[in-house]
């Protein structure tokens, strides 16, 4: 698994973009008692639910290969010229 670069900023930016997604489908209310680990792992699951982000083996998966997920899935969705992606 190769680091991205801005790697720390992408995953706190996938993680709003996941949050306002998860919520406006209606799967879920995050409380500001949640854990960024928690965030993660939920919205991570709800992503391969939707067939968003391809699932990680179950053996694999942990905290920073979730966050890498999200990382790269956020990253796809911006637009070529955006300075994180850069």
């Amino acid at each position: 698994m190769k680091k991205l670069k801005n790697e720390t900023a992408l995953v706190k930016a996938a993680i709003l973009a996941g949050m306002k997604y998860c919520e406006e489908r209606g799967a879920v209310e995050f409380e500001p008692t949640d854990s960024q680990s928690e965030k993660v792992l939920y919205i991570y699951r709800l992503l391969v639910h939707d067939k968003l982000i391809q699932p990680l083996p179950e053996d694999q998966v942990s905290q920073k290969s979730m966050r890498h997920k999200l990382a790269m899935w956020y990253a796809k969705q911006l637009p070529g010229d955006h300075p994180l992606t850069q």
